[in-house]
């Protein structure tokens, strides 16, 4: 057997290997027939045949006369590591996430996703807190409904309405977060193998969540107006995607805001193709005058609103939002009783709708946009001051997504400023393709501190 044979014959094996281990493939599953994952494979019949047979030799599958091969031997333990392409851990979503996650009280975190505690309306939460420990004894002890408080249902579908988003209280269901929201709409919708589309680049904890669902994740480049066009259709024509997974308002990483022409362009295209679109919202709020929102266009008919206030009410009092057609309301609460035993706890959720029942929230956003703002130039202006180039320049929001000079490798950069206190966010992290190297994400609420630009042109410097 030549080396390409060979080469060739490891590939269908691998192949194999990672269906199996994301569960794609299940034990006592039928392997695809020769012919067919020859086909699907581009390689000979005879290539399928020699892995098939390898495999069997490993005990990983097994031949039944004239019936095919077969998965054999109980499920491994789902391994998040193990599912998709092995990643550098520079660019690993989840050990991304874990490096702001874990970080101690002295690590500098431009990389993370979230506000510093001090930029929080902490005297609105410390006088929710005293409110709630008055509360009667089932808020504080009893499990929540299974759509959750209709209190902050109603305010949540008035805030919505606001936003152009027209959404019974009927329409909104309480979640323990906007994670946990995704999580959910994933839950209904997906199977093992289904494929998803994604921005590229886009949050990357979308991609560390899709694999958890053992999906086919597929991406569209990103532009400042919104995806683009050309390639959105093509990726829907030949991919057939379930799902588009997107942020439309302000988008993470970019900052980009969706322009009317494309808002209307996409949902044309996933009606043409059946495709669900899911909007995760949650910047909303750090927008003084509302983008196009994919949800308000469509009248949440193809589209599913996920929101959380995580961003600017406080990450540790965890609630999240879903607004979804009447008819997937009801199979999405018994997802939810049955993976979480009803929706956001009644303390929580009593605690947000205190937090944003009188005008301190208003005021409290409205400074933070100013904050924001100010913020936002003054870390370009020193990103630019290393050499930094723009992508966007983004309306509003949190984040900067910015070029590196000369070539240099984000992930490069990130592994050296790590060790030296600061968790930055490296482009191929948030990109499907690998194409995003000379990219990083900065939130500038976290770039307050001049250590973060000595650390970073030191480990430019290094790189």
């Amino acid at each position: 057997m030549s080396l390409a044979e060979t080469t060739r014959t490891a590939e269908v094996m691998d192949a194999i290997r990672r269906r199996v281990t994301s569960r794609t493939l299940a034990p006592g599953d039928r392997l695809p027939s020769i012919r067919g994952f020859a086909s699907a494979m581009r390689v000979s019949p005879s290539t399928v045949v020699e892995a098939y047979d390898r495999l069997a030799a490993e005990g990983l599958i097994r031949s039944r006369r004239g019936s095919g091969f077969y998965v054999v031997g109980g499920a491994a333990p789902l391994t998040l590591a193990e599912v998709g392409p092995k990643l550098d851990r520079a660019v690993d979503p989840l050990w991304v996430s874990r490096q702001s996650l874990d970080a101690g009280p002295e690590t500098l975190k431009p990389g993370c996703g979230w506000l510093p505690a001090d930029w929080m309306p902490m005297t609105e939460l410390r006088r929710s807190i005293r409110a709630l420990a008055r509360a009667d004894d089932a808020t504080l002890a009893d499990y929540g409904g299974a759509r959750g408080s209709a209190a902050l249902r109603r305010l949540l579908a008035r805030r919505m309405a606001d936003q152009g988003v027209e959404a019974a209280p009927d329409q909104i269901i309480l979640t323990a977060s906007g994670t946990h929201a995704i999580d959910l709409v994933c839950r209904f919708l997906l199977r093992p193998g289904d494929t998803v589309l994604v921005d590229d680049p886009c949050y990357f904890n979308f991609l560390a969540l899709l694999r958890a669902h053992q999906v086919e994740i597929v991406g569209a480049p990103f532009t400042p107006n919104g995806p683009d066009l050309a390639a959105f259709g093509k990726v829907l024509a030949e991919r057939r995607p379930r799902l588009y997974l997107t942020n439309s308002g302000l988008h993470n990483p970019t900052g980009a805001s969706l322009s009317p022409h494309v808002a209307h362009r996409v949902l044309s295209l996933a009606a043409a193709h059946d495709v669900v679109i899911v909007e995760d919202d949650i910047f909303a709020d750090f927008e003084p005058e509302p983008s196009p929102r994919l949800a308000a266009l469509d009248g949440l008919c193809r589209v599913i609103r996920i929101g959380s206030f995580s961003k600017t009410l406080s990450a540790s009092v965890r609630c999240g939002h879903i607004a979804a057609r009447a008819d997937w309301i009801e199979g999405l609460i018994d997802l939810q009783v049955a993976t979480g035993f009803g929706a956001a706890s009644p303390a929580a959720t009593e605690l947000i709708a205190g937090a944003l029942g009188d005008g301190g929230y208003r005021r409290h956003v409205e400074a933070l946009r100013r904050r924001l703002s100010l913020a936002m130039r003054d870390v370009d202006a020193k990103l630019a001051r290393l050499g930094f180039a723009p992508w966007t320049e983004p309306r509003a929001g949190v984040f900067l997504w910015r070029r590196l000079p000369d070539g240099l490798d984000a992930a490069a950069v990130a592994t050296a400023a790590l060790a030296e206190g600061v968790v930055l966010a490296p482009g191929d992290v948030f990109s499907v393709s690998r194409t995003a190297s000379s990219f990083m994400r900065f939130n500038v609420a976290q770039c307050g501190d001049p250590r973060v630009y000595d650390v970073l042109a030191r480990a430019m410097a290094r790189t």
